[in-house]
């Protein structure tokens, strides 16, 4: 069987190659023979995330809203896993273009080319942000979408066009929707590999505010192993939340990156909040639990940890990137959700 993934250059994708690709994972049921990843290797890409000569592995430069290279590479695929998205808020306020773009121009390429060869399941991978700001408990996958982000937004949008494509076509379309990740090779302009690396050159670190919007937090493996879940368990047409369980404001995780990289209060800076800054975000996932059998099962204290230790000894990973995202746009600002 062959699996198209797309974005897999990226933090949460190539976490999701890199599991499949694991020896142990190879004799699970539903496991691949071979993976092809399309990536468009944007500056939130890069190739040192995945092992480039591993014999079950073909990488694909290319942009998903080009309508014949994903018909091309899309006629080789059984099944897909589609990660590909532009995903920081900030650059999303600044300019929403590229966000309509690639998330929905691309995934509605994506569709089109799958109901063109049967290639099924189509897995879409989104977030707990299309569902906007909840002041208490959790949202279930049949709660209103309200997105308040152009980011937000364009998912919503894509996950729309998804679900279409099942109830008007038939195609076998699952969708997951997650809580905040964190873990090792995230690109450091999100809040924790931003902060971990500011605070390791001795830099402030910008808080929203007054810091207390809270985010549920869920480690990268978890979250990639819910996504196969939905893959191999999942029903078609259905939405699956996977959460993390860890509820925190954004100032408490800072203090404890703060003890972690052993700083002290002097390195925050609270600096003006974020335009439409949801307050909280919460994801009922009982129904992915249920039926697919997901559990979280990183410690969040010592997955933070370890998170932080990762950056400390891999500088030559992260120092690039963040030059070449502080010449993409602003790394100054965080983005919290």
């Amino acid at each position: 069987m062959n699996l198209l993934v797309t974005g897999a250059a990226g933090f949460i994708g190539s976490t999701y190659v890199r599991g499949l690709l694991a020896p142990e994972a190879a004799r699970a049921p539903g496991a691949p023979s071979r993976i092809i990843v399309l990536d468009k290797l944007t500056y939130a890409g890069t190739l040192g995330n995945l092992d480039l000569t591993h014999p079950r592995l073909e990488f694909v430069r290319g942009d998903i809203c080009d309508a014949g290279l994903v018909d091309r590479v899309m006629a080789r695929a059984d099944q897909v896993v589609h990660f590909a998205a532009e995903s920081h808020v900030d650059r999303s306020i600044a300019g929403g273009d590229a966000f309509v773009r690639t998330n929905v121009v691309g995934t509605q390429r994506l569709l089109d080319a799958a109901l063109r060869h049967g290639t099924a399941p189509f897995v879409h991978v989104s977030t707990d942000e299309v569902y906007g700001s909840i002041d208490g408990g959790a949202w279930p996958e049949d709660h209103p979408l309200a997105p308040t982000s152009p980011y937000a937004a364009s998912k919503a949008s894509s996950d729309l066009l998804a679900l279409a494509c099942h109830r008007t076509h038939g195609l076998d379309v699952r969708i997951s929707r997650s809580s905040n990740n964190y873990g090792p090779r995230q690109f450091p302009e999100k809040l924790i590999p931003l902060f971990v690396t500011n605070l390791l050159d001795g830099a402030k670190v910008p808080v929203y505010g007054d810091g207390l919007n809270v985010r549920d937090w869920l480690h990268v493996e978890d979250h990639c192993r819910g996504v196969d879940l939905v893959r191999t368990r999942g029903r078609a047409g259905e939405v699956y939340n996977i959460g993390g369980g860890v509820e925190l404001t954004n100032l408490d995780l800072t203090r404890r990156l703060l003890d972690l990289c052993g700083a002290d209060e002097s390195s925050v800076e609270f600096v003006r909040d974020r335009a439409g800054h949801d307050l909280r975000y919460r994801v009922d996932w009982s129904k992915a639990a249920a039926e697919l059998g997901y559990r979280p099962r990183q410690d969040f204290e010592r997955g933070l940890a370890a998170t932080v230790a990762w950056y400390r000894r891999n500088r030559y990973w992260w120092e690039p990137l963040k030059r070449r995202a502080a010449l993409a746009g602003d790394l100054s600002q965080p983005v919290p959700g």
